[in-house]
């Protein structure tokens, strides 16, 4: 199994689109009504949402690859792009996903440790992120990885409001 990383460009937007949409299906649509998926997925994951996305030079997505296949991505923010007031010492992961079937591998680890390497390189202070209260798998994961619950705010799945917890990792 080789594993390899590739910096997005807009000429991958129609390939971010997709492994983002089916990612995000797969990991929430079974604790979440199906019109709530849909109304999320399109809002979150349109094609002019994602080109703005990719389009701002402080977000920098990656996708990662098991043998040439895409088998899931990272999304990091710096500065302006934080999803939360975090100040300028700090890079937010908005998003690690890897697809089911490439589950177990190491692969959310591989992505974490990219957004590590891009934290140190642009001499952050605090590495942060939101993981929803009730995904157990990646709230076991970001605690294993030294991360602490500093807050919560709320998240709208469609209609339903939802609660993503707050977690920071500090550095160095």
């Amino acid at each position: 199994m080789t594993t390899h990383l590739k910096k997005c460009r807009l000429k991958d937007l129609r390939k971010l689109q997709e492994i983002s949409y089916e990612t995000f299906n797969e990991t929430f649509k079974h604790q979440n009504s199906p019109e709530n998926m849909e109304a999320y997925l399109e809002k979150a994951f349109n094609l002019q949402q994602v080109e703005k996305e990719l389009s701002n030079p402080s977000s920098h997505f990656f996708f990662i690859y098991v043998d040439n296949e895409i088998a899931g991505y990272l999304k990091v923010n710096t500065d302006d792009a934080q999803t939360e007031e975090m100040g300028d010492e700090s890079l937010e992961i908005e998003r690690i996903y890897v697809k089911n079937n490439f589950q177990k591998h190491g692969l959310g680890k591989y992505l974490f440790n990219k957004a590590m390497d891009m934290a140190m390189e642009h001499n952050k202070k605090k590495i942060w992120l939101g993981v929803w209260e009730k995904n157990e798998n990646a709230l076991a994961f970001y605690k294993k990885m030294g991360f602490v619950q500093i807050g919560a705010h709320s998240f709208y799945m469609g209609d339903e409001e939802q609660v993503d917890f707050i977690m920071v990792k500090t550095l160095g």
